[in-house]
């Protein structure tokens, strides 16, 4: 099922989550013992992240510097359809423009389609590490609205050889990110905005937020967006603080601002058990006020970690 028929035909708010892929020489039991510890409260959809090939400079035993690339975490495609078929539950694997062609996207979009998956989430994705520009693959995407119209484009049948045949289409749901607190490469806000609607005329159907922790900014984001003309449904991102560290990495990380009264909060804690019960009596509450307000679902930032998010869907839903 396409994650918007899901929130077109809820009549309340439905909550989804977000999973990393095992890292490689890891089995996929940690995933699925995160999933089953949830499916209680009916997740509605999961989010699978991919990742880009990393350049790594390993030290050879003549004392030599060898430069490799690696991917620390592959099987997107295969863990997305294992959870699909598993468990019955519709994933949304993520589909990057960074270190990927668009021929490898094109492929990529074929297997899921093989697989009966119908949705899919686009987007540019970081550059490489240690640099300060992002920098596209040479036959790949500089950006998400153009990763949108080859997704878009696929629904026509058209792939990247013109000259093929009879082609059947693959009619995918397409869902992009947007950030209440604007991405940190945008100048400012409204030109942030821009690019998003870009993503929308582009065809994206619904669009998930970058975590926030003061719901102020989620309202403002959304009342901004619809002053533009971008009437697709947005869905608030949160993330259950679960560690000391937490506080500072963040921000630096995301871009994002961390409000004062959390902020006291966690700083008096002690050790990250603290962390985590602080990190999560928040995101309750900002949750309640969210499914308050009707938000049409809310997205859940695991990163692996199953506990507090169980302890919020409970408190919530």
């Amino acid at each position: 099922m396409k994650v918007i028929d899901i929130i077109n035909q809820s009549n309340k708010t439905v909550f989804s989550f977000e999973l990393l892929p095992p890292l490689k020489g890891n089995d996929a039991s940690k995933i699925y013992k995160t999933i089953e510890n949830l499916l209680y409260f009916d997740p509605k959809y999961i989010n699978i992240t991919t990742h880009r090939d990393e350049m790594m400079y390993m030290e050879l035993p003549d004392g030599h510097i060898e430069k490799r690339t690696v991917r620390k975490r592959p099987g997107t495609v295969a863990i997305a359809s294992s959870i699909q078929h598993k468990y019955g539950i519709p994933v949304v694997p993520h589909i990057l423009c960074g270190g990927f062609s668009k021929s490898e996207t094109e492929h990529v979009l074929i297997d899921l389609d093989f697989m009966g998956i119908q949705n899919v989430l686009a987007l540019r994705g970081d550059g490489n590490k240690g640099e300060q520009v992002f920098r596209p693959d040479p036959n790949g995407h500089a950006n998400a609205n153009e990763l949108v119209e080859q997704i878009v484009n696929l629904r026509k049948g058209k792939y990247l050889e013109p000259e093929l045949k009879n082609t059947h289409s693959m009619d995918f749901c397409i869902g992009v990110a947007g950030y209440p607190e604007k991405h940190f490469e945008a100048p400012n806000a409204e030109i942030d905005l821009y690019y998003l609607k870009r993503k929308v005329e582009a065809g994206a159907e619904y669009i998930v937020t970058q975590m926030f922790f003061d719901n102020r900014k989620y309202y403002d984001f959304v009342d901004r967006c619809r002053a533009i003309g971008i009437q697709v449904p947005i869905i608030p991102g949160i993330k259950p603080i679960n560690l000391k560290n937490q506080l500072t990495v963040l921000p630096k990380l995301f871009s994002i601002d961390i409000p004062l009264e959390l902020v006291t909060e966690l700083a008096t804690c002690q050790t990250d058990d603290d962390a985590k019960a602080v990190g999560t009596e928040w995101a309750i509450q900002q949750s309640k006020d969210l499914v308050a307000h009707k938000v049409p679902s809310l997205h859940i930032y695991t990163y692996g970690v199953s506990d507090n998010t169980r302890r919020l869907v409970e408190a919530v839903f």
